[in-house]
This record gives structure tokens, C-alpha cells and sequence, in this order.
């Protein structure tokens, strides 16, 4: 019997292994812990992060579905300034639900295209 670790891990490289980002259309890998999100653009071709964001930044307390708004936002303000303007979606073996989703819609809002 596999743990709930285990089966978002198995998850992840199975989109992993489908998914994969270049310098003109890049990856939005989105981590979520218990208490923050982080968002990173990346190209995987030479493995380098072009934009990142995360809740760390953000002032004040907020709840987290807001949280996670607010660094889509973020994010897609970030890839503007770096040249980034269409995206391949990496939800990381999460559901596409609550705090993941309001990244993504956020970040489509901002301007990003997936």
C-alpha cells in the first residue's frame, strides 16, 4: 500500500514524463506546502528558473485560496518582465482544485497562456 506521499510522487513523474518545458514555451511547476505556494517558470532545456514567486513574499495574513491568487498574479507579472508569454501548466502531481486552480486562473488573468 502506497502512502499519500508516495502516490503524488508516482503522479509526478508520470506528468513529468509528458510535460516538459522549452526556452519558448517554459514549465509553471507549482509546489504547495501545509502553509505556503511557490510557483517557477522554467526551461528545461538548460535547466535554468526564469521567473519565480512565492507566498513567502506576500504581507499581511490572508487565506490561503487568497494566497495563492495573489502568487498567480505574481507569477505572471514576473514571466512579462521575463519575456514569457505562453506556458506549459506543471500541477506537480496535485489536483487541479482549490489552492492549484487559483494559481493557474490567476496567472491566465495575469496575462499567461496555457
Amino acid at each position: 500500500m502506497t502512502t499519500k506521499v508516495e502516490r503524488r510522487i508516482k503522479i509526478k513523474y508520470r506528468v513529468r514524463n509528458k510535460i516538459s518545458g522549452t526556452s519558448e514555451c517554459p514549465r509553471m511547476s507549482v509546489f504547495r506546502s501545509n502553509k505556503q505556494i511557490y510557483v517557477q517558470v522554467i526551461d528545461d532545456l538548460t535547466g535554468k528558473t526564469l521567473a519565480s514567486a512565492s507566498s513567502l513574499a506576500l504581507e499581511g495574513k490572508m487565506p490561503k485560496k487568497e494566497q495563492a491568487a495573489k502568487v498567480g498574479e505574481l507569477i505572471a507579472q514576473k514571466a512579462k518582465e521575463a519575456g514569457v508569454s505562453t506556458v506549459v501548466f506543471d500541477r506537480n502531481g496535485y489536483l487541479y482544485h482549490g489552492r492549484v486552480k487559483e494559481v493557474a486562473d490567476a496567472a491566465r488573468n495575469g496575462g499567461l497562456k496555457f
